[in-house]
């Protein structure tokens, strides 16, 4: 079984790119990071901090375009890819990927309110069917 379950920040804006029939693909990096401790002899272990490739396509790219920030947390699900590819002067390199089929944003929405704009939100989400007029904007996410 190849799955992988991720809990971290992401590094950089997400990088979309649209291919056939206007189909997406979103790439960006995320840091996952183990707490540092301290051993019962005294000695420091520090933080170890790892970063990882992830990949989105179609709707979860689509939804990383719009809502995916610097810095956001998210829970990613997925599996593990490796690849390899000749650079510019021929030199193989390798790449592990995180290839998501599952993105939970983590971030609160009042900091994900501020990066997204209410209007960038898509008319019609699934996120709240009441269409009280005291319904505030944080309702109208998709998340």
């Amino acid at each position: 079984m190849n799955k992988v379950m991720l809990i971290g920040n992401v590094g950089k804006e997400p990088d979309v790119r649209y291919y056939d029939r206007d189909q997406a693909v979103a790439t960006f990096s995320l840091a996952t990071t183990e707490r540092g401790y301290t051993l019962q002899n005294g000695t420091q272990v520090p933080d170890r901090t790892e970063w990882h490739n992830v990949v989105l396509y179609r709707g979860l790219a689509k939804i990383a375009e719009k809502y995916v920030h610097k810095g956001d947390k998210l829970f990613i699900e997925g599996k593990i890819r490796n690849r390899s590819y000749d650079d510019q002067k021929g030199v193989k390199r390798y790449v592990t990927e995180i290839i998501a089929d599952n993105m939970e944003m983590l971030s609160p929405k009042s900091a994900i309110v501020e990066q997204a704009p209410v209007s960038q939100a898509p008319v019609g989400s699934t996120a709240s069917q009441n269409t009280n007029d005291s319904e505030t904007e944080d309702d109208q996410l998709p998340f």
